[in-house]
């Protein structure tokens, strides 16, 4: 899905939703209200207040990449958002394709052990046993069926909160200070909005994103450049501060599910402009596995502003 832009401002419509806001704020607070099983291990979150992406996977990745420097060794938790997993389920990407376990898990998998269940404490259970000594959820910040020892509020700097009102008036999925009253810190991604809707003294750390070397690589080449991520701009913009000379943008919505014609445009219209397909990891795996090759996937490495502020919060979960 794409936001409805009445999200962006509280106008007219967001204010005739409002009640239905309220109705859907209480749902997800009784929800929160339950208990939630202690994993012996500790349990980290990166969630966000909002729906669609903020940055929660590539946080993921950068929080997993750390604690396995530390010598732990972390596995993902992830509902798996797309797929059509009933239980839990181990990844693994030579047999599960993007359409039965998500398009994030299969990213996530590439780097760890990951575990995909719209019940968290089942796929805790399975991690826990599999060897894991700390596990890192992608999103889950609403769901209650896991206690978390650590959980950051992923914020996409460039959109914030929108109005700032819940469900269906607005993106959020409960009120900014709610959810903040459940986690350890705020995570700004690329810009500062959203920082002035937290609570007072709220700590934050920044961070903005780079391209990985490959896509530093496309400095002065033609490419034709699609996504369908939560906001496609987000990657555009990488790809331009590279140098890469972008000839043509094609945005799609959100985990869409690409049909052989689309991405047979695609390389034909790469083609004709003389360009470089190239395309985001998460929707390269979205793709027939024929077409891959001739598409190449960039992507993008977390850069924080505050290193030694995150350096010193893993340090409580893998000492």
């Amino acid at each position: 899905m794409r936001a409805p832009a009445f999200w962006a401002e509280d106008g007219l419509l967001a204010r005739l939703l409002a009640p239905l806001s309220g109705l859907y704020a209480a749902a997800t607070a009784r929800r929160l209200a339950r208990p939630g099983w202690h994993a012996p291990v500790p349990v980290i979150c990166c969630g966000n207040a909002t729906v669609g992406g903020a940055g929660k996977t590539t946080l993921a990745l950068d929080l997993a990449a750390r604690l396995a420097a530390r010598g732990a060794r972390p596995a993902f938790l992830t509902r798996g958002y797309g797929g059509r997993v009933g239980g839990v389920l181990r990844v693994d990407q030579a047999v599960h394709p993007a359409l039965l376990v998500g398009d994030e898990a299969l990213l996530l998998a590439a780097a760890a052990p990951t575990y995909v269940g719209a019940d968290r404490a089942a796929a805790a259970r399975l991690a826990v046993a599999g060897g894991a000594s700390v596990l890192v959820m992608d999103d889950g910040l609403q769901n209650a069926s896991l206690v978390k020892d650590v959980s950051l509020l992923v914020i996409d700097g460039a959109v914030g909160f929108g109005n700032g009102r819940v469900l269906p008036a607005g993106p959020l999925r409960e009120p900014v200070a709610v959810a903040a009253a459940r986690c350890r810190a705020a995570v700004l991604i690329g810009g500062t909005r959203g920082e002035a809707a937290l609570p007072a003294g709220f700590p934050v750390l920044h961070a903005h994103l780079e391209a990985a070397p490959e896509g530093r690589a496309l400095a002065g080449q033609r490419v034709l450049a699609f996504a369908g991520i939560g906001r496609p701009e987000k990657f555009f913009a990488t790809l331009a501060a590279t140098g890469a000379i972008l000839t043509a943008l094609r945005p799609f919505p959100d985990h869409h599910p690409y049909s052989d014609a689309e991405q047979q445009a695609l390389l034909r219209e790469a083609a004709s402009l003389g360009a470089l397909p190239v395309t985001t990891p998460k929707d390269w795996v979205r793709l027939a596995p024929a077409v891959r090759p001739a598409i190449r996937p960039i992507g993008v490495s977390l850069v924080w502003h505050e290193p030694d502020a995150i350096a010193a919060l893993l340090a409580e979960l893998a000492p």
